[in-house]
């Protein structure tokens, strides 16, 4: 694309240089250029992207976008100053792609927990109804045949336009996304039209970037407000919220385009009835406005009906019948790392998941309670260099549920693990109403998993929680290949050997 056209989605950009040149490729990543691309210097969360642009211009980018001016070593290089570098980003990522999003129905799902079941669930009626379906979000992103690991839940703008354009040259016309509240903070989804925005949840993480519910409220907040039926497409859209959160009611104020909602309450539009629910999976009635209908699923927890409430919502809203909707969510058996069984011959329960909150391990727990027979041991850590707040609040989400809580490492990053530790532990010990769990502090994960499973007796359940999906683990700035699920089969398969 010539450099004049695609500037013309600029308010009068600060342009030293030639604009007639061709732009072969966008980014942001200095190792990513290649002759003729044009470079945004953004600021990271631990580097200025402004240290790269020589490195950029050696590998051949011959347009740089920067906040600020600079002196080049180049004649014969375009420099673009702008006062956001990232919103820049987004603007040019989507023009250069052409606007993918508006060739495209998107689905956007926001919230602290949830999205990704959701997005796996939203995936499967969609591909039920015959349909081809991109998917972007935390686990992995899944365009035609090809998955490629997440670095991020929601990509970085340039990434995201590029990702979106492949969806489509793979010959699909929906795309579902994990829309995190980074990624609405930081403009990576600017120029994004969804036609389709669901809310999950919002209990408290990310405070270290955010700082305050009230910010973390006000990112999730914008995907609901920017969709608007005057846009690319002119098509419907439509908001899907959790009336049973309590945020929902100023979602629902702020919303500006029809709002179905969904949950356990009577005024919900969606909602179960005549729930049955066991380690293996849920069954219910779901009563919409379009008919009442059964529903099974091979996945389990009172918090899976809401995601599964949810999809019903997208799937209405997308047109498909009630019995497409009811076949694609039969047809997800599990999703990596969500309530993960498993299983080795063993005569008690093991599962692994990526409850990383207060909320979700509440969530968790409760429904793990709900199963079991025998007595519930739980081994989980927090995230170092991340909010620090819900620390303690998770150590007594975890000893008001469990018998026995196994404190441990989960990704300590550039923090010492004993202290991240010690501010879960506090949490233990500050119990007050109820019998205090035994409880043992082992910072190598690898040893507090094989305690666990060595500990539990027939009818027990173990439950790893805080990595799921992941796998690798990063301690210091070292990142090493680790895998809850695979020391877990080891760990079984040992237990069950011996006995």
């Amino acid at each position: 694309m010539i450099l004049k056209e695609l500037l013309e989605v600029l308010n009068k950009p600060n342009v030293s240089g030639g604009l007639e040149r061709q732009v072969k490729d966008i980014t942001y990543d200095s190792r990513e250029v290649k002759k003729d691309s044009l470079f945004v210097a953004i600021h990271g969360f631990k580097t200025d992207g402004r240290k790269y642009i020589a490195d950029a211009i050696r590998k051949g980018a011959s347009v740089i976008v920067t906040e600020g001016a600079i002196e080049t070593p180049e004649k014969d290089i375009t420099v673009i100053s702008v006062p956001d570098a990232r919103n820049v980003l987004a603007l040019l990522s989507a023009q250069f792609y052409g606007y993918p999003s508006r060739r495209l129905r998107m689905i956007g799902i926001t919230g602290t927990n949830g999205k990704t079941t959701t997005s796996y669930l939203i995936k499967a009626i969609i591909e039920k109804a015959g349909k081809r379906c991109g998917l972007l979000g935390t686990i992995s992103y899944i365009i035609g045949d090809e998955t490629i690991q997440a670095p991020h839940t929601t990509p970085e703008s340039a990434d995201l336009q590029k990702y979106l354009h492949r969806i489509i040259e793979s010959g699909a016309e929906y795309a579902v996304m994990e829309v995190s509240s980074h990624a609405l903070e930081l403009n990576r989804v600017a120029d994004c039209e969804f036609d389709i925005a669901v809310f999950t949840n919002l209990t408290q993480d990310h405070l270290d970037f955010h700082k305050t519910m009230e910010g973390y409220f006000s990112a999730k907040l914008k995907l609901f407000t920017s969709l608007s039926n005057e846009r690319g497409k002119m098509v419907k859209k439509v908001g899907i919220i959790n009336i049973d959160d309590p945020y929902s009611k100023r979602i629902l104020d702020a919303i500006k385009v029809k709002a179905v909602t969904y949950g356990f309450s009577r005024d919900a539009d969606i909602r179960p009835d005549d729930v049955r629910m066991d380690i293996n999976g849920i069954a219910f009635k779901a009563v919409t406005q379009k008919g009442i209908f059964p529903i099974e699923s091979k996945l389990t927890g009172k918090y899976n009906i809401n995601n599964i409430l949810s999809t019903i919502g997208v799937g209405q809203a997308l047109g498909f019948d009630n019995s497409i909707i009811a076949d694609g969510i039969r047809a997800v058996e599990n999703i990596s790392g969500r309530f993960e069984k498993i299983e080795e011959g063993q005569d008690f329960a093991v599962v692994v998941d990526y409850a990383h909150t207060e909320d979700a391990l509440k969530r968790l727990l409760e429904a793990v309670k709900e199963f079991a027979n025998g007595r519930i041991i739980t081994v989980f850590g927090c995230g170092g260099d991340r909010d620090k707040g819900k620390r303690p609040k998770m150590g007594e989400t975890a000893g008001k549920a469990s018998n026995i809580v196994i404190i441990t490492s989960d990704n300590p990053r550039s923090e010492d693990p004993m202290e991240i530790i010690k501010e879960i532990e506090e949490g233990i010990k500050g119990i007050k109403n109820g019998k205090k769990p035994d409880y043992l502090i082992m910072p190598d994960r690898r040893e507090a998993i094989c305690k666990a499973v060595e500990l539990a007796r027939k009818d027990d359940i173990v439950v790893i929680a805080g990595k799921g999906h992941e796998d690798y683990q990063i301690i210091g700035d070292k990142k090493s290949h680790f895998d809850d699920r695979e020391i877990a089969r080891e760990a079984i398969k040992t237990v069950v050997s011996n006995k």
